[in-house]
């Protein structure tokens, strides 16, 4: 399991990173809203520990802007605990909200009790992806896919059943290649993957961009 934390105080963060590690954890570590961006699209996180005020910006923002985009599980970890902030974090989809000073064990407590929740293998049709070992199957058979075409599935996967537009996968692929990204370079690759995995899995929404679609909701 890939934890991301985001905090800007080195005390903290090397404490975290030990405890995290030590509990089993690969542990990734971003000092501004700006690293975490990258970070967040190449490591892949299945977790995300955020602070509040960062050196560039308002975890607040990098969380409604990036990460809940991507469904990736987080936890607050902020000084600010005035009762606006913790109800402005919950009500915007973070999992949980805990204020500093803070109790590491219960820390690793509410991780465990998010990460056990949290489905990590999804299933659409004859197509399974393995969100933890970023695999995937078709009927049962591992298909080949390039890193990048993984990441773009990752993505989808974790809007399923949510539109992902055409300039949100441009910007989100220029962010992990830092190359030119065109309308032609999302076909191409949409493409590619679709001929990967069937056709009948990616939904086009004209105009707009494209969605995984479960039928088991």
């Amino acid at each position: 399991m890939k934890i991301l934390l985001i905090e800007d105080n080195q005390s903290i963060c090397k404490g975290l990173e030990y405890a995290f590690k030590s509990n089993g954890y690969e542990c990734e570590i971003a000092n501004s809203i700006s690293s975490s961006k990258y970070i967040i699209g190449n490591f892949n996180p299945q977790l995300i520990v955020l602070d509040v005020s960062l050196p560039d910006g308002n975890g607040f923002d990098l969380y409604i802007d990036t990460i809940k985009k991507l469904n990736i599980p987080t936890i607050f970890l902020t000084a600010r605990d005035n009762e606006d902030d913790v109800v402005k974090g919950l009500e915007i989809g973070a999992n949980d909200y805990i204020t500093k000073p803070f109790s590491t064990r219960e820390l690793l407590v509410r991780i465990n009790k998010i990460l056990s929740k949290d489905k990590r293998i999804i299933e659409v049709k004859n197509i399974k992806f393995d969100m933890d070992k970023m695999q995937v199957y078709k009927d049962d058979k591992i298909v080949n896919m390039t890193s990048l075409e993984l990441k773009i599935l990752y993505l989808l996967f974790s809007n399923l059943n949510k539109a992902v537009t055409r300039n949100y996968l441009i910007e989100y692929i220029y962010n992990l290649t830092g190359n030119d990204v065109n309308d032609n370079t999302i076909t191409v690759y949409l493409k590619r993957i679709r001929e990967k995995i069937g056709n009948d899995i990616i939904v086009t929404i004209k105009g707009i961009g494209y969605k995984i679609e479960n039928e088991k909701k």
